[in-house]
């Protein structure tokens, strides 16, 4: 089922239930190198599962990642700022043998490399300054990345023993971020905007940063994946392989290399879904 949520004054509203998978089916069965699709059809007709014989699908043994595309590289002047509406044209997928790599993976895929070294700019509404938030920014800081923040979130940060500088904001003034993104000194972008005048600094930002190439984050649960996948790149190399590849290597018992159990997969997700509202 694909079920799209809204939430006013603590009220959790369905807006939209639709009885379909038309881009997870398809995201799954190169995952798991399962053709789901072309077994419901076939138990439409009649066919049985034991019939099928399903349990001798060689399921591939990887972590994969999807990511959403968008177009605001083609719509310049459109706003950046995700609603309940569809707004991405299209997905990519990232695989690799842990979750930071595939994560790594879909990131380039989208359009979006995350940087290696660099500045990280900071900027949180109020609901999220708490200490999970500041735990991912030291993440960034122990990878080496220096951190710059608006005032109320730098303030912050630097109370959760975070080092930083404070900047302007987009509407504060000559030689504030949006000056500093052009001049080339920010590499990556945690924002995450509340109410009317942060939603239009979003915009602006998200339009530089569009301009620039800058990889823009709006999430807290985006910026822990983020840092993870940093500190996993940095540990391994690309490797390059098709789908189908992935399948034929699992059809013949594994790529011989560790992959990180479900059980690690779990744990990561349940920590990324801990940053989330």
């Amino acid at each position: 089922m694909n079920v799209q949520y809204a939430m006013r004054d603590g009220v959790v509203y369905v807006l939209e239930v639709n009885p379909r998978a038309s881009r997870t089916v398809p995201f799954v069965s190169k995952a798991t190198g399962v053709p789901l699709a072309k077994i419901a059809a076939k138990l439409m007709v009649g066919r049985t599962l034991k019939d099928l014989d399903i349990r001798g699908y060689g399921w591939a043994k990887l972590v994969a990642v999807k990511e959403s595309v968008f177009p605001f590289n083609k719509f310049p002047t459109a706003r950046h700022f995700l609603g309940p509406e569809m707004r991405s044209t299209g997905e990519v997928m990232g695989i690799s043998d842990s979750f930071g790599v595939a994560f790594a993976k879909a990131s380039i895929a989208a359009g979006s490399p995350l940087p290696q070294t660099g500045t990280v700019f900071v900027s949180l509404n109020d609901s999220d300054k708490r200490e999970r938030s500041g735990n991912i920014v030291k993440g960034f800081v122990r990878l080496g990345f220096n951190i710059i923040a608006t005032e109320g979130t730098a303030k912050f940060l630097q109370r959760n023993g975070v080092a930083c500088k404070t900047v302007l904001k987009a509407s504060e003034g000559t030689l504030n971020i949006i000056d500093i993104m052009n001049n080339g000194w920010v590499d990556l972008i945690i924002n995450t905007p509340l109410g009317q005048i942060s939603r239009r600094d979003e915009h602006e930002i998200g339009r530089v940063a569009m301009e620039r190439k800058i990889p823009f984050i709006t999430t807290l649960s985006a910026a822990a994946s983020a840092a993870k996948s940093i500190e996993q790149i940095r540990k391994s190399q690309l490797t390059v392989l098709s789908v189908q590849e992935h399948h034929e290597l699992a059809a013949q018992g594994g790529e011989g290399t560790q992959i990180e159990t479900l059980e690690d997969c779990v744990r990561l997700v349940e920590y990324i879904k801990s940053f989330q509202m």
